[in-house]
């Protein structure tokens, strides 16, 4: 046999095809990455959602902070000013307004406009769309807080006193408002409906949240209520941090327990259609 016959034979004995093994966490992965700085930049151009979302929470406690009497301690509240006790709420308010606001209705307009149905074709589950989506509104909302605790100084308003504490709190906070928010938004048939089951969780979890009237004059049931609710547990949670006190087991239990069961009822529950 010729040296051509042995190529030849070397070659065709090879299989003709390799085994189609090639791993699919890079396509995957870079398909989440474009998805989230696409949806970036429609956040970005809207000048009002972004406003709201980044600084309103801040620029509502300078607001808050320019008026005199709200910043005068009093022994009713533990030696407090009424200022110091919006700005946790405040941190929490942002949380609100991305989970039960925005979320539930971008995906409810996604899901009327048909752009949940052709990306149930492609490799983009349920649980990599929420994984796009939620670097970005914790962005959105790390950023907010930063604002509210940079402007604190400015009122009177210390530092958070328990940093680890504050971040463990704020993080489980908004694991648990944002998988809230998901998991209306996994049902949500249409943005108007997306709107009003938003409205409908948004006002009673504002109000536990003590944006209203603050905690500390709130009556001990609904108070006690309040603690068993998302945004009444990361109010707390945040106050305790904020005031130097590591927060309480019992309300980041209630955070982790809401961020856990809310989160796999979203990515259960979730419907293209």
């Amino acid at each position: 046999m010729n040296r051509t016959a042995q190529h030849t034979a070397r070659h065709t004995a090879r299989p003709t095809t390799r085994p189609t093994t090639r791993p699919t966490t890079r396509p995957t992965a870079h398909a989440v990455r474009r998805l989230a700085v696409a949806e970036a930049r429609l956040f970005l151009r809207e000048p009002l959602t972004a406003f709201f979302g980044l600084a309103f929470p801040a620029v509502l406690l300078l607001v808050l902070g320019s008026v005199p009497a709200l910043r005068r301690t009093s022994p009713d509240m533990d030696g407090m000013s009424t200022i110091q006790l919006y700005a946790p709420i405040l941190a929490v308010f942002t949380l609100l307004l991305l989970g039960l606001n925005s979320l539930p209705s971008l995906l409810a307009a996604y899901r009327e406009r048909g752009v949940l149905r052709r990306m149930s074709a492609s490799p983009v589950r349920p649980a990599l769309l929420f994984g796009a989506l939620l670097p970005l509104y914790l962005g959105v909302a790390v950023v907010s807080v930063l604002l509210v605790v940079a402007a604190g100084p400015l009122l009177g308003v210390a530092l958070p006193r328990q940093p680890l504490g504050f971040l463990l709190a704020f993080l489980l906070a908004a694991a648990a408002l944002l998988s809230t928010g998901l998991l209306l938004a996994a049902v949500v048939p249409s943005a108007k409906a997306g709107n009003a089951v938003g409205a409908l969780a948004f006002f009673p979890m504002m109000f536990f949240s003590g944006i209203w009237l603050p905690r500390e004059f709130m009556p001990p049931l609904l108070n006690r209520i309040g603690d068993f609710t998302p945004s009444g547990a990361a109010v707390q949670t945040l106050q305790d941090a904020w005031a130097g006190h590591f927060p309480q087991v019992v309300g980041l239990l209630t955070l982790a327990a809401y961020a856990v069961l809310a989160g796999a009822a979203a990515a259960r529950l979730f419907r293209w259609e």
